[in-house]
């Protein structure tokens, strides 16, 4: 299923302000909150050249997004859900700057950082959503989306038609 979503997004700690329009593809055996934990990545993330990984699910071994950098290194590395620490330590050593988005209990993946080697494990930035805002935004979904979404503060606000959704962006630390 091919997903179009126009959100108009503000970023008021970042100063980023974007009329954002996109598409994404959902693979067979993705979830709906993994669908939208990427596509709120992709927007909370958001810098010019952040593109989705033309593979997808398809390529185990790539990014769920990426920034490519200049003689195609990699400046954003970002991952949805709980990869593994070998995933992680792969990605740390090939970009700049690794971040984590889960929709899953961020206690699993801290452990699972924790007790394997992964490099520059201190410099990851991994933010969790609640999975409850997800399972509402679900139902929410259509072929075609127009969002407005507010980030401010760890807290972010998406509306759709005359609705309002409101959720917290745990930044969860090592």
């Amino acid at each position: 299923m091919l997903y179009r979503f126009q959100i108009d997004f503000s970023d008021i700690d970042r100063g980023v302000y974007e009329s954002l329009d996109f598409r994404v593809a959902q693979h067979p055996s993705e979830t709906h909150p993994y669908l939208l934990s990427r596509v709120l990545a992709y927007c909370l993330a958001y810098q010019e050249g952040l593109e989705f990984t033309p593979g997808g699910l398809g390529d185990p071994e790539a990014p769920a997004l990426r920034k490519m950098g200049n003689h195609n290194s990699i400046d954003l590395w970002i991952e949805i859900g709980n990869p593994s620490a070998r995933k992680l330590h792969k990605a740390t050593k090939a970009a700049k700057e690794v971040r984590v988005f889960t929709y899953k209990n961020p206690d699993v993946l801290l452990n699972e950082i924790k007790n394997n080697e992964v490099h520059r494990a201190n410099e990851l930035r991994i933010a969790a959503f609640d999975l409850k805002f997800l399972e509402i935004l679900s139902e929410k979904l259509e072929k075609n989306n127009r969002w407005t979404l507010l980030a401010h503060q760890g807290q972010m606000n998406l509306t759709i038609g005359e609705d309002t959704f409101t959720s917290e962006i745990q930044n969860v630390g090592l």
